[in-house]
């Protein structure tokens, strides 16, 4: 059978690639993981920080949006950079990406294994050795759904979000209707208030919210395999985007009304089971992590997509080698790219098992992806502002949403980075900073390859 040369075209709809733009930033395992650092740096102005940041990332949602109408492309910040700034630091916006991604499949899938342990067997959940098997397990399964074509991954993915969905709708309602009763912490509108922050207080929160928010880009890397490329994944960014700033503010808002700061710092990774077991005890409490575990395996799930989609972009455009590009005659998926992720993905879990605690690997890999997050995204906004420069006098809304705000996005996310690496330890720099800085060794040896596609 002779190999595809085009991924799945036409598969994905609206509805779908919303719930995959959802699934992606995983809103379950974001609170689980994130809620309480956030806390811990902003204090009952978490609010605030998610708004903010939200709407920060608004700005390169719209980036991605009105690039997308330009260039539909399974690269998308690769592919937009290099339109935009040239091969190089397109090159580098691509590997970005491709590096956060495998340190990701650290970070999900620690708290998949530890949710999994916490339902089967709690007294295992902080035991790095059986977190890193069953870690190990759980990708590989999610490995053999991703190559099997999108359709497949679409409709595990519409599944779990849907079973997750309905869990956390429960939790929510009932929180309302019983935090307000008697409230850990009284509730305030100044929670809210975007300007109630010192500067620095402000931006040593924003890394942590800026992680609440990533992976609703997936929907952009789907695009060739959507229906109306240059414009269904764009409106499904919008609605995803709307989406998870309204859920993300509710979740904060009930964790500060449910729970108090003993309370927050003693769950510490496993909020939302805190916060289902003292509405409705124990029982519900599991019923919770369920929720958080379908949304941790949905979000690695994109999180292969992603850098699936984004190697067989380079490896088509000859900015890495061309294996990378070649599909599986039946299955239409970059099946070589992703025996890679989950190769490089079970080498990060065997590295990270010879760290001491669990909360030691959470937290330098956040912290790293964080940093990456803002390289990638960042060019990406200034690419946007860039190139739609002369919409500037076209009327303010264009001028807003095609520079404006891509371009004051992009440089908050570069500021945030730089204000960062002081504050990381080693190990954080290395990964953060270092995973990027070794993208030079492929970009020299594939040099002439890709100044040759250039030209």
């Amino acid at each position: 059978m002779e190999s595809p040369t085009q991924l799945h075209a036409n598969s994905l709809g609206v509805t779908e690639s919303t719930i995959m733009g959802i699934a992606g930033t995983a809103p379950a395992y974001s609170i689980e993981i994130t809620t309480s650092t956030i806390i811990a740096t902003a204090g009952v102005l978490s609010p605030a920080s998610i708004l903010t940041c939200g709407l920060i990332m608004f700005g390169i949602a719209f980036a991605f949006i009105n690039l997308n109408r330009a260039l539909a492309s399974a690269g998308t910040s690769y592919s937009w950079v290099t339109m935009v700034f040239g091969k190089s630091l397109g090159f580098f916006a691509g590997w970005a990406l491709l590096v956060l991604c495998c340190v990701f499949m650290v970070s999900a899938m620690i708290p998949a294994a530890n949710a999994t342990l916490l339902i089967f067997k709690p007294e295992l959940m902080n035991n790095v050795h059986y977190v890193t098997v069953i870690a190990a397990l759980w990708l590989t399964a999610v490995s053999l759904v991703v190559v099997k074509g999108i359709k497949l991954t679409s409709y595990v993915q519409v599944i779990m979000t849907l079973v997750e969905g309905v869990i956390l709708l429960a939790v929510i309602v009932m929180a309302f209707i019983v935090f307000p009763q008697a409230p850990a912490h009284a509730f305030s509108w100044h929670w809210f208030n975007p300007f109630a922050f010192s500067p620095e207080l402000f931006a040593n929160g924003a890394l942590v919210a800026i992680f609440f928010y990533y992976g609703w880009d997936v929907t952009m890397n789907l695009s060739e395999e959507t229906k109306d490329p240059n414009k269904t994944p764009g409106r499904a960014t919008f609605w995803t985007m709307i989406f998870l700033m309204t859920f993300f503010l509710v979740f904060i808002t009930i964790t500060l009304l449910g729970l108090s700061d003993d309370e927050i710092q003693h769950y510490n990774t496993n909020i939302i089971f805190g916060i289902a077991e003292k509405l409705l005890g124990k029982t519900w409490g599991y019923v919770a992590i369920i929720a958080v575990l379908l949304s941790t395996i949905g979000t690695v799930e994109t999180q292969m997509l992603q850098f699936t989609r984004t190697l067989f972009a380079k490896g088509r455009g000859g900015a890495l080698h061309p294996r990378y590009s070649k599909l599986h005659p039946r299955w239409q998926t970059p099946h070589i790219a992703i025996f890679l992720i989950w190769l490089a993905g079970m080498a990060m879990l065997f590295v990270s098992s010879y760290l001491p605690t669990i909360n030691e690997i959470l937290k330098a890999s956040i912290a790293a992806i964080g940093f990456q997050i803002c390289f990638y995204l960042g060019l990406t906004g200034l690419a946007c502002a860039w190139y739609y420069r002369a919409m500037i006098g076209k009327g303010p809304w264009q001028a807003v949403t095609h520079v404006v705000w891509p371009a004051s996005s992009g440089l908050f996310l570069f500021f945030i980075a730089l204000y960062s690496i002081p504050t990381f330890d080693w190990v954080t720099n290395v990964v953060g900073m270092g995973g990027i800085a070794i993208g030079v060794v492929p970009l020299l040896l594939n040099r002439k390859t890709i100044w040759k596609a250039a030209n």
